[in-house]
């Protein structure tokens, strides 16, 4: 017998076997248990989830030979032609490799027809979202109003490009990404049925390249036995896969801890050497910096790994760290190489730091005093002030003088002036600006 790879070998076939998808299992079998039953399904989510395997269940649910239920038999011809894709009341259509609107019309063209072996005709359409527009125009009308015998089941990585009017037609349900410890523990229950043995850190290194796929787990997996053989080995697998392992990381946080360049760029090196995907570790370290922060604003105590460095961080560095390290990784692609945009990265964590209102930079080692910069005036730049009220007076007299105005600036200007000019002055306040005589002839 051929053999089976492992993501296809280990497939859930009810819903009780699938991993990570808590909500949307818990949903399904309640509306399977009281009939229910929506017209048309859409399951979202990245890749390797578990959106097909889920719409093949529904199938096996909803034409299984005992019923409509929860938990399909597994054993009747329904079920089995299901597993063994040979049922003909269920058309998987892949919406890639059919994008035309005459695609869409000739499946639709047997919608009418009752089932001729299950209880319902079954159209599992595959990453919709590629259908054109006029497609899914076509299909709108049919997928809001189909027959009683007909179920559409909707998959698509990306629900943004499909159209609103298609979404409103349907019952959706978003997939999480599976976490770390369900892919690892799932891995363990695997390689046990396989008689594979392992190291505990070559499963989290397998789990963590997944990025939350069932499916690519099972397919590194598979890569790995076959480089490794009966023992997954750490250092085996994490070459394979150029990550860094966990004691790496740790290694780094210590010297930054201690502040020690050449021990910092020696372990740089040394990831250099052996291939390491430099993004890995900064979304490595990354993760530290996070949890280290989290410890300290919560008052809490570090659950991982990097217990150990709890309270060796100044909080403010952590933040402005964590910062450095995602701008770093978004920046690597326009490095000369990774190695390059790395060490540049460490640099930047190594010299710069917060500083509090006094002035003083805090680094993990050591307090440094950073100057002040103080602003100095500018030879080429001095502005000048604008004219006061005054000023502009002064110079609007100078340029022309009465006689009265000439004769008051040599002897007191309330000596020359006649009683009711005196009287007006003393009532009002007011301050003489300008007097001229007006000549009676």
């Amino acid at each position: 017998m051929a053999y089976q790879v492992l993501a296809r070998k280990y497939r859930p076939n009810v819903l009780g076997e699938v991993i990570g998808q808590d909500n949307v299992v818990k949903a399904l079998e309640n509306a399977l248990a009281t009939n229910r039953l929506h017209h048309a399904y859409l399951f979202t989510g990245t890749r390797g989830v578990g959106k097909t395997t889920l719409a093949r269940i529904l199938a096996k649910c909803l034409n299984c030979g005992d019923g409509i239920t929860a938990t399909a038999c597994g054993k009747c011809d329904a079920c089995n032609d299901i597993n063994e894709g040979n049922f003909v009341d269920l058309l998987e259509i892949d919406a890639a490799s059919r994008t035309g609107v005459d695609d869409t019309r000739s499946m639709l063209e047997n919608v009418q027809y009752m089932p001729s072996q299950g209880r319902f005709k079954i159209y599992i359409i595959d990453e919709v979202h590629m259908l054109s527009a006029a497609s899914f125009n076509a299909l709108l009308k049919t997928l809001e109003e189909p027959p009683d015998h007909v179920k559409f089941i909707l998959a698509t990585t990306n629900p943004q490009k499909v159209l609103p009017t298609v979404l409103s037609r349907c019952l959706q349900f978003n997939l999480r990404n599976i976490s770390a410890d369900e892919v690892r523990a799932q891995l363990a229950r695997v390689l046990e049925s396989e008689e594979v043995t392992f190291d505990a850190e070559a499963l989290t290194a397998v789990a963590r390249a997944s990025q939350g796929s069932m499916r690519d787990a099972l397919s590194i997996t598979d890569q790995a036995i076959a480089r490794c053989g009966s023992h997954l080995e750490t250092q085996v697998v994490v070459d394979m896969l150029g990550t860094a392992r966990s004691d790496e990381v740790l290694l780094l946080l210590d010297t930054l801890a201690r502040g020690d360049r050449t021990g910092l760029f020696a372990v740089t090196t040394g990831l250099a050497e052996r291939s390491v995907d430099f993004a890995d570790v900064m979304q490595g370290l990354g993760t530290a910096f996070h949890e280290l922060a989290m410890s300290a604003a919560t008052q809490s105590k570090v659950q991982s790994e990097f217990a150990d460095f709890a309270g060796k961080f100044e909080p403010n560095w952590l933040q402005q760290a964590y910062q450095i390290l995602i701008m770093g990784g978004r920046d690597l692609q326009y490095a000369p190489n990774p190695q390059i945009g790395f060490e540049m990265t460490m640099i930047r964590l190594l010299d710069f730091a917060p500083s509090d209102q006094a002035g003083v930079t805090k680094s993990p080692t050591k307090t440094v005093n950073s100057p002040t910069l103080q602003s100095e005036p500018n030879p080429r730049r001095q502005t000048k002030s604008a004219p006061t009220v005054e000023s502009r007076d002064v110079k609007q007299s100078s340029i022309r003088k009465s006689p009265v105005q000439a004769k008051s600036q040599q002897t007191s200007p309330t000596e020359e002036l006649p009683e009711f000019v005196q009287q007006l002055q003393k009532t009002f306040q007011a301050k003489l600006v300008n007097i001229s005589t007006i000549d009676a002839a």
